[in-house]
Parts: C-alpha cells; structure tokens; sequence
C-alpha cells in the first residue's frame, strides 16, 4: 500500500476523521490539503512548485460557466416552492386517486416526480411534499411511518429527475455534456417512480388500513370541474418542464441558459397563482445565495485538496488499489457503491461529488467503463445520503416541518423501507447498463471500412500552355 508513499493514505484518512468530527467541510478539505502539503514538501514527496497553480484553479472555479446552471435552479426550485404550484398539482391528483386505497401516496410520489422535474432540489420538494401532505394524510388515518417515508422519498426523487443540480455537478466534475448526464437519468428515474409506486398498491392489497381511502364527503365528483383542477397544475408545469429541459436536449440552449429561463419561468407562475411578490424574491435570493456560496466554497476547499494528492501520486495509489480488486469492472462498482452507500451517511451529495468523484473517475474511465453510466449509477446511490437514519437531509427537513406529535422514530423507521428500494434500483442500474445507455445517441450504425466513394469517371488534364 506503501509504494507511492505513506502520505496518500494518512491524507485520506485525515479528511475522514475531520468530516466525522463535523468541522466545517470546505476549510476541512483546505486545511487537510496545505498541512499534509507542508508536511509532504519538509519530507521530499510534494513539489512546491504545484501550488502555483491555485490560484489558477480558483479561477477556473469562479469563472466556470456551467455551475451558474446552480443558482439558477435553485433560485428556481426557491419560488415553486413557495408559489402554490404544489398545492394545486396534490390537490388535483390526490382528488383523481382518492377514492382508493393508498391514492394520497400515489399522488405524493406522482407530484414529487413532477415537482423534481421543475425544482430539481430536494430541500424544495421534500419541504413543499411535507407542508402540503403531511396534515392531510394524518387527517385521513394514513400510518405514520407510511406517511413519512413517502413524502421524503417523493423529495428524494428530484435528485434523480432532470433537471437536478446533482447531474449538472456530475457532470463537471466527469467532464462529460450536463444534456447527455440528463438524458442518461431519464430510464433510471422512471423505474424509481415505478418501485415506488409498485410498492404503495402492494401494501394497498395487502394492508389497506394502513391508507385508507378519502372519505365519499370529502371527494370531488369525477367531471370537468376535477379535470380543469387537474390541468390547472399539470400544464403550466409541463410547459416549464419543456422550457428547461426540452431545450437541452434539443440543443436550443445549455443547462445555464435553460436553468435562466426555467427562473423566469418559475416568477411567471408565481404571477399566475398571486402570489408573486418582493418579499417571495427575496426569500428565493437569499436560499440561492446561501447553496451557491456553500458550493462555491465547497469546491474551493476540494481544489486545494486534490492538488495536494495528486501532486504526491495519490491518484496512483488509489488506482492501484481500485484497478487490482478481484471482478473486474462489477467488483470495482460493487466496491464503489458500498463505500459510497456508508460515506454518504457522514456527507452530503456535493461533499461526495467533489472529493471521492475526481478520485474514482480516472480509475472507471481506465477500466472501460461508460462515465455517464457511472455518474448516474452514483447519483442512484447518492440517494439515499438524503434517506439515512440519522443523517439523512430529507429526514432533518422533514422533522423541520413536522407537528410535534409526529416522532423522530417514525420519520426514521419509515425511512428504511424507501431506502432499500434505492438500493435495489442501484443493482438494477448495475446489471442493466441499457438502463442508462438506451436514451443516449448510441455510435453511427455500419462499418465505416465499407463505406466507397464513387468520384465518377476520372480524365486526363488538358496540357497547360505556357
């Protein structure tokens, strides 16, 4: 383990033990990386001269047109979160699947689905899902653990959905088009929704009191006035929908331009249900500048780590370590998402994405494997670092909006059920690639060796005269 030097893996196990004391991760990664560089350049395995190029990293940081894609949607999910998009999309569908057993929660991974779709933050769905649904599914008798893991697995979706900020980080940190990382989680993302809902009919059949079907008195008859409140939440956001991410994928804009536009879009819901206003702003603002600040130093903090290993040949030690695991390609993704799966109880996605990614990424692309394939399958296990008990995201934002009678226990144990569809949606990613790789633009089909070009019928040059 020692062939490169000590110092790589004292390093890494240096920034472990400064995330489990809970110190602040951006000047963790900072401090971490220039200690074990002074200690490296006093015992002759780092040069100095790599870090001249800080400041240039930095820079490159700050001046990435890519990552604005971040604040836009965050400032994005910020408003429809507030705006009462939510409110109309659950009440129309709840109203449509009402009248069976467990309908409410059809409706609440159905709307988390679609507002992961125009969001695309967790804190935002799982924070709209909880204020909106909670009350009324206790009110109907729902189980409480039920109750709970339903709404945070319908936020959790959106990390999964495009056009979620994982994907765009993904994408930069893999160097790979933010378009292809999208259309890559389409296939994913659908099965997600379809375990979920595959689960809820199950515990429909076979424990219907455990949800119970909305009262006769409280239903709207079936009919237009059902069906205008229905299209009254599902067309606006179908169009917002296609303005984000039917543009990407059609080339018409990039992810920042989309996620501007999503923006603009988000305010002009916001107008049509009257709720917009300063203060709405504001509060959108402020949400926005507080993640893009966080990430912003986040990846600062990473810069100044990853220089440090690489300069002392930690990335060679980290592929001699992964490239040599027995299995090959599967052994090494099994690895991997077992060591992602126990990490993500201590970090969050962003942390995850900017520490372990740069160093996984050079070894899978070594081994052959499709690096969009392995960002999705990473975004599935990532997942669930929003579901763990106890430190799962969705779970702190959850409790956040709960009344007092719901317990922590609850919202813990009925976390678990959720999260182990998670993982088995990340086996399923692992031995179906086609998954992934079916909804992107696969290579040109033929073989180009028989490809002739007829330059049709050749003649002599006239003679040039002189």
């Amino acid at each position: 383990m020692f062939s490169y030097g000590p110092i790589p893996p004292l390093m890494f196990g240096g920034m472990i033990c400064f995330m489990l004391f809970g110190f602040p991760v951006a000047f963790s990664l900072a401090a971490v990386g220039f200690s074990f560089g002074i200690i490296g350049i006093l015992t002759s395995h780092f040069d100095p001269v790599f870090l001249q190029a800080i400041p240039l990293r930095i820079y490159g940081i700050i001046s990435n047109d890519l990552l604005l894609a971040i604040p836009f949607f965050t400032f994005m999910g910020a408003i429809l979160e507030r705006c009462g998009l939510a409110e109309d999309l659950l009440e129309g569908t709840g109203q449509l699947f009402g009248a069976m057993p467990g309908g409410l929660a059809v409706a609440v991974i159905l709307v988390g689905a679609v507002l992961g779709a125009i969001t695309g933050t967790v804190a935002a769905s799982v924070i709209a899902m909880g204020v909106i649904s909670l009350p009324v599914m206790m009110r109907y008798g729902y189980d409480m653990k039920l109750t709970t893991g339903v709404i945070a697995a319908s936020g959790t979706i959106t990390q999964l959905i495009p056009p979620s900020l994982v994907l765009v980080v993904l994408a930069d940190q893999l160097g790979r088009s933010v378009g292809d990382m999208y259309l890559g989680a389409i296939g994913p993302s659908i099965l997600q929704v379809v375990i979920f809902l595959l689960y809820i009919l199950a515990l429909a059949l076979l424990y219907p009191n455990m949800m119970p079907p909305i009262p006769v008195e409280s239903r709207m008859p079936m009919g237009w006035k059902l069906i205008r409140r229905v299209l009254w939440g599902m067309v606006p956001s179908i169009v917002l929908i296609f303005l984000v991410l039917g543009t990407i994928f059609m080339g018409l804009a990039t992810p920042t331009e989309a996620g501007a536009m999503g923006a603009v879009g988000a305010l002009a819901l916001a107008a049509m249900h009257g709720r917009l206003s300063w203060t709405l702003v504001r509060q959108g603002m402020e949400s926005t500048s507080t993640l893009t600040s966080m990430v912003v130093f986040i990846l600062i903090g990473s810069t100044c780590f990853s220089l440090v290993f690489q300069g002392m040949d930690g990335a060679r030690w980290i592929e001699h370590m992964l490239s040599g695991l027995p299995g090959g390609k599967v052994g090494f993704l099994i690895f991997v998402n077992i060591f992602v799966f126990f990490l993500a109880f201590f970090l969050d996605f962003f942390e995850i994405a900017f520490i372990v990614l740069p160093l996984l990424a050079p070894v899978a692309s070594k081994l052959g494997i499709d690096l969009i394939w392995f960002g999705v399958l990473l975004c599935v296990n990532m997942q669930t670092s929003f579901m763990h008990p106890p430190f799962g995201f969705a779970l702190f934002y959850l409790r956040g909006i709960a009344p007092p009678e719901v317990k922590s226990k609850d919202i813990y144990l009925g976390a678990i059920p959720w999260v182990v569809m998670q993982i088995i949606l990340v086996i399923i990613v692992i031995a179906w690639p086609e998954s992934v790789t079916y909804w992107l633009d696969g290579p040109p089909k033929g073989d180009p060796n028989s490809i002739q070009i007829d330059l049709g019928p050749t003649s002599e040059p006239p003679p040039l005269k002189f």
